[in-house]
């Protein structure tokens, strides 16, 4: 199992929020770049980074020159995200480098352009599910919707999208646990790959998510716990390695 420390961009600075409110913000590095060097010096294989701004609807032009800096000075795959809307976002981050691009909002609002967006990048493009006691959380988490994220889940899998990145909002940045039970729920509902985010506290939850292995959640998005220094990185990194058969 891949684990994926986060990268939260918000004014061009690596910030983190609690339960995705712009109002509950720590801000951990005015420079984006030396906690992706970090990540990667320390045995990351892969990066998510969120357009904070993007996705609230804000002026993003720093957080895209943060992007541009993290791409061409760190030389791991990037999985970027937070409000890409249109084609033209997808093309434009597709050229930067970014190696996976998330859709959320867009791909709920607008299923039609998330097929035409699927069409031509095909496995690049990951639809994010964000998720409030099982309904879907859309622009920036600020609206709730009525659409069952499971239902959701099925209707992408059969438009031809390969993984889903399902973020529990309400444990996001809380250290209060994955939701195990709703990522398992999502995997076996869509048959996709799945990115599973939000709320780790421990290794623990580590050594859970890899149970759900099997059902095709196969990679961990953690952020303040890492930040927080509750564990390294390289402790993370151990515990989705050595679990695997005892």
């Amino acid at each position: 199992m891949i684990i994926i420390p986060a990268i939260d961009l918000r004014g061009g600075r690596c910030v983190r929020l609690s339960q995705g409110q712009a109002s509950a913000e720590t801000v951990y590095s005015e420079n984006p770049v030396n906690i992706a060097k970090r990540w990667y010096d320390e045995g990351a294989e892969m990066l998510h980074v969120v357009n904070l701004d993007a996705a609230l609807g804000k002026d993003d032009t720093e957080n895209l020159k943060a992007l541009e800096r993290v791409l061409y000075e760190v030389n791991i795959p990037v999985q970027f995200g937070g409000g890409v809307r249109t084609l033209d976002d997808v093309r434009r981050l597709d050229e930067l480098g970014a190696t996976r691009i998330v859709i959320g909002t867009t791909a709920i609002e607008n299923p039609v352009l998330l097929q035409h967006i699927v069409d031509e990048f095909g496995s690049t493009i990951v639809v994010g599910i964000d998720a409030r006691d099982g309904l879907i959380a859309l622009r920036g988490w600020e609206k709730l919707s009525n659409i069952q994220a499971i239902d959701f889940a099925q209707k992408v899998a059969e438009m031809g999208v390969e993984r889903i990145v399902y973020t529990d909002i309400a444990r996001d940045g809380m250290l209060s646990g994955v939701n195990i039970e709703a990522t398992r729920a999502i995997a076996e509902a869509s048959g996709l790959k799945i990115t599973a985010s939000g709320g780790v506290a421990s290794l623990d939850d580590i050594y859970a998510v890899k149970e759900l292995e099997e059902h095709g959640v196969d990679s961990l998005i953690i952020g303040k716990a890492l930040y927080e220094g509750i564990f390294t990185l390289e402790e993370a990194l151990d515990a989705a390695d050595d679990y695997d058969e005892e």
